[in-house]
């Protein structure tokens, strides 16, 4: 489950949003020449904000209307196609209605409705707690591998139709091995979903494994043992995380896992500074050795921490629309992320729990060019920041890289 503990929400339907789909502004098309290429650290510097076009504010018009503009078809068309990575997406949080019909149809003694018009009816909140009831009704629909195995093909398909050439999808085994799914059977079916999506879609997946934080201490040994035993672990993992809410769960109490998954060669990936202080986020860097942040949200408010970000190249993982969803930001007008970027933090964009938001990755990538006034050049930095903050291995970076820098190419050169 997401780091998504905040106050109530209201309406969160499949396909809606809030103010996402207004007009993305954007400079004069750049003279036609090559992608500038990353510096020699290999991570591409967050773009500065150009200026608003005279007579338009895209960071305070959030009017209701659909976007129409020429200009804003163009660049949500340059998204559609433009490849990327995904660095901050959950496994049954990505469960779109279509794949949870399909599971729910197994179960028919589920309350989960199988049927698509009933099922986007169901998935409107009232408020947070009733999208956590929701939520957990999903997870109950993954009662077998087979369950496992489709829920993340069809996940890998999802991402591949957004040109996701590689996601670092988010996984909470505990949820299913306490239900009773054998874990090597678990971890067999996410594997061989693994396999044939890279064979068939093209998408890369690797593993997340972790801990909800809500379930205790029980959750963390349960996560760390499945995440460091060798004759289990899946080939495909290569992180170990902390998700559910922050408040009441410290993150230092986490500590002896996280090590114990970094001794076993695992990245440390916790969620972080969603719902709570910018302590948490010191917390999960100097407790749990945190090479990423996921959220890192209340970061903006200490300058000292945006500072170490900068310089030790911590890169966050930003969920804007989730972050208003779950109400952990107000407004998109008051999301930190272009603090971030001002004070040159390393930022990618991510989709969290994207059908339970009414969200996608594309969308998120709309989001991030009206909040920080971005062109193409500007949203291709963003998508090769997080191939870069990634943890495929340099021969795969250097290959989505250079496919970012060809399409971005072609499409300046149109």
């Amino acid at each position: 489950m997401c780091s998504c503990y905040g106050p109530p929400r209201t309406a969160a339907r499949a396909g809606a949003y809030d103010d996402p789909a207004q007009p993305i502004s954007r400079s004069p098309r750049p003279h036609q020449g090559p992608v500038p290429r990353a510096p020699s650290h290999g991570l591409v510097p967050n773009p500065v904000p150009r200026a608003p076009v005279s007579g338009e504010d895209p960071l305070t018009d959030h009017s209701s209307a659909p976007a129409t503009g020429t200009a804003d078809r163009d660049l949500r068309t340059f998204i559609a196609g433009l490849p990327k990575a995904e660095l901050h997406v959950h496994h049954v949080g990505s469960a779109s209605p279509r794949i949870v019909s399909e599971l729910a149809a197994r179960h028919t003694d589920s309350r989960v409705p199988a049927d698509p018009e009933a099922l986007a009816e169901y998935f409107t909140f009232t408020d947070f707690a009733h999208f956590i009831e929701v939520y957990l009704s999903v997870v109950d629909l993954i009662r077998t591998p087979e369950d496992v195995r489709l829920l993340t093909y069809e996940v890998a398909r999802d991402l591949a139709r957004q040109q996701v050439r590689y996601a670092e999808l988010t996984i909470t085994p505990f949820s299913s091995t306490r239900r009773g799914i054998d874990e090597s059977a678990f971890m067999a079916a996410i594997e061989d979903a693994r396999k044939a999506a890279e064979s068939e879609f093209g998408t890369v997946l690797r593993w997340c494994f972790d801990i909800p934080g809500e379930a205790g201490l029980e959750s963390a040994e349960e996560t760390a043992r499945l995440a460091t035993d060798d004759r289990i672990r899946p080939e495909g993992l290569v992180s170990f995380g902390l998700g559910g809410p922050e408040i009441g769960v410290p993150r230092p109490q986490f500590k002896p896992y996280f090590d114990r998954a970094v001794a076993a060669g695992l990245h440390s990936v916790p969620h972080a500074g969603e719902t709570t202080g910018p302590q948490t986020v010191w917390d999960a860097l100097t407790e749990l050795r945190a090479e990423r942040i996921g959220h890192g949200t209340s970061s903006a408010q200490d300058p000292k921490l945006l500072a170490h970000l900068a310089e030790h190249r911590i890169p966050l993982e930003v969920c804007p629309t989730s972050n208003i969803a779950t109400r952990a930001v107000r407004t998109l007008d008051e999301h930190p992320i272009k603090e971030f970027t001002k004070a040159g933090v390393l930022v990618t964009i991510n989709s969290d729990d994207p059908p339970m938001f009414g969200t996608d990755l594309n969308n998120e990538y709309a989001v991030a060019a009206r909040l920080l006034d971005l062109d193409e050049l500007g949203l291709a930095g963003l998508a090769k920041n997080a191939v870069e903050a990634s943890f495929l291995d340099a021969s795969g970076k250097a290959r989505i890289a250079a496919e970012i820098d060809t399409y971005t190419a072609a499409w300046l050169a149109r």
